[in-house]
């Protein structure tokens, strides 16, 4: 993969999506209000040029739209994404292809791999400049606080690299760190990820935890660390996929761990196992301030960057943000993924304002009783980033699942609630939803919305209100002539129905 994030910033600079502020900005809740108003009317990315107390340009906002996010992935439409998590779905779960054509295609994929593998560049943009003992000091980094009682100052974007110290296979991913001191900060991971699995290892043998931080990657390669699902392939393969050809990678000055070599700045350090700090509270994506924690303690001891780098950063809360954007997204990947797991889902959706994963959506082509409970149990269970899905709504596959109007309609005309909600008490839980009893456990609803079938019901189901095939043909070849052939009668306004979206 060629592309850097100074290409992707270009290109959206090409396509308009790109406003350059040269006025002074403060990374102190400055840079997160002006974006915060950019995101939430769908504006363009930002690149602050004059942030005080650095000399460093900050970046933001660059996925804060889907159109965004697919001209990340190299893609035009959202569509395109799920022919992404067809090749994933195949790897996830291959199967003996019954025709030359399936056979066709898995060599196809397994072609892709090959050329997905990382290479190495030896003399990497990311170590034009190196700063190690003295030099070395994040408060030049311009780190923004996004919310007032937000505990510091934190990086959002970087790659967090670690590796296993018995298999040596590397993990890749996105977690939140918050600045201690000129050289340390803590990072704060569920204790599920790959990360604080490593951790854990490392305190068993009495070892130190390498760790890097890739800081200013293309948005391509923070998507592919970000994609949770559970194929056996390194994040550096899941980017090489995403892009068509392999990450460059470069080893790190002082530690035994590789970044991306295009990163505009590296972090190097270690974790002391048992070492931690208070981390927090920070405003998160429920939309509400998270508690202090413990985290573990990062010193770094070398900093590398390219020359005249460039700080890529976001922040969390409630949608919209660049997270809900991203998640959208990795939506159409999982979809293929999600129908190989579950045969009779249609398609899915995890609407942004549900957090993108509290409340899903699905439809089902439904052939027998109790199919819709089923799928939502099922879908529980298909991948481990559903979990945490509070509300499951399963509708017809007639339904159009993106369209809040057609679900309402939906749940108001076919659910009795006595017969068509179901709740699990007492499962696991996100320990930021302040919305169960106990912190980490909580329920769980489904709500079957589908047509009823005997012997859901003892009754015949009401037709279903149609136009006659035959006047509305007519209608259609009339239009010019009833003198309406002008009317713009394309996406209706919902603020004409009695919505407030603005």
């Amino acid at each position: 993969m060629a592309r850097d994030l100074r290409e992707f910033i270009k290109l959206l600079e090409q396509k308009g999506q790109l406003q350059r502020i040269t006025a002074p900005v403060d990374p102190d809740l400055e840079i997160a209000e002006i974006s915060n108003r950019m995101l939430q009317k769908g504006g363009p990315a930002l690149l602050f040029e004059n942030v005080k107390g650095s000399s460093i340009p900050v970046a933001i906002n660059l996925m804060g739209t889907v159109e965004r996010i697919c001209w990340a992935m190299n893609m035009q439409h959202p569509q395109e994404l799920e022919e992404l998590g067809k090749k994933l779905a195949m790897l996830q779960q291959p199967k003996p292809p019954k025709k030359i054509s399936q056979a066709i295609d898995f060599g196809k994929v397994l072609f892709d791999v090959l050329k997905a593998k990382p290479g190495r560049d030896f003399f990497p943009a990311c170590q034009q400049v190196v700063l190690q003992g003295e030099d070395l000091d994040l408060n030049k980094l311009p780190l923004i606080r996004p919310y007032p009682a937000d505990a510091g100052k934190i990086i959002t974007l970087g790659l967090v690299i670690t590796k296993d110290c018995e298999t040596g296979i590397p993990n890749v991913g996105v977690y939140r760190l918050q600045l201690q001191s000129h050289n340390s900060m803590t990072v704060h991971w569920l204790s599920v990820r790959g990360g604080a699995r490593h951790l854990r290892k490392a305190a068993e043998r009495g070892k130190k935890l390498e760790i890097a931080i890739a800081l200013g990657v293309d948005p391509l390669i923070i998507m592919a660390a970000a994609t949770p699902i559970p194929v056996d392939l390194s994040e550096w393969l899941f980017a090489g996929l995403y892009g068509g050809s392999g990450v460059q990678l470069a080893k790190c000055k002082t530690v035994d761990l590789e970044v991306p070599a295009d990163s505009e700045i590296v972090l190097e350090g270690t974790i002391t196992p048992g070492e931690v700090l208070p981390d927090g509270p920070f405003g998160d994506h429920m939309g509400y301030y998270g508690g202090v924690e413990d985290s573990p303690l990062i010193r770094f001891q070398c900093m590398t960057h390219r020359k005249n780098p460039i700080y890529l950063t976001t922040f969390s809360g409630r949608p919209p943000k660049e997270e809900a954007m991203m998640a959208i997204a990795l939506n159409r990947i999982y979809t293929p993924i999600l129908r190989q797991q579950v045969a009779e889902i249609v398609d899915f959706f995890l609407p942004m304002e549900a957090l993108s994963y509290k409340a899903a959506i699905i439809s089902i082509d439904k052939a027998y009783p109790g199919q819709a409970r089923r799928a939502a149990l099922a879908f529980w269970s298909a991948l481990p980033q559903f979990t945490y899905t509070k509300f499951v709504i399963v509708v017809d596959k007639n339904i159009n699942i993106r369209d809040p109007r057609q679900v309402v309609w939906a749940i108001s005309s076919k659910v009795d609630p006595t017969r068509d909600v179901f709740i699990l008490p007492n499962t696991p839980f996100d320990s930021l939803d302040f919305a169960s009893e106990k912190i980490g456990l909580g329920g769980r609803m489904g709500i079957d919305a589908t047509t009823k079938i005997p012997p859901e019901t003892e009754h015949e189901w009401g037709a279903p209100l149609e136009s006659d095939p035959e006047i509305a043909a007519m209608v259609e070849r009339r239009w010019a002539e009833y003198g309406l052939a002008d009317l713009q009668l394309g996406e209706v306004d919902p603020n004409l129905f009695g919505y407030d979206l603005r």
